[in-house]
């Protein structure tokens, strides 16, 4: 699969790769956004991981 999601943040423009989780469920790869954004991610109580 070769979809992408796009994040639009302080005039730039960043595209992550979907996957497909083991429940077919989308996720977002965001393991690049630090390094390519210098942003980070917070999931208080890890709700919304798969």
């Amino acid at each position: 699969m070769s979809d992408k999601a796009k994040l639009n943040f302080d005039n730039n423009e960043y595209e992550f790769q979907v996957i497909i989780g083991s429940e077919k469920e989308k996720a977002i790869d965001v393991s690049s956004l630090r390094s390519e954004a210098n942003l980070i991610t917070i999931d208080p109580g890890f709700k919304n991981t798969g």
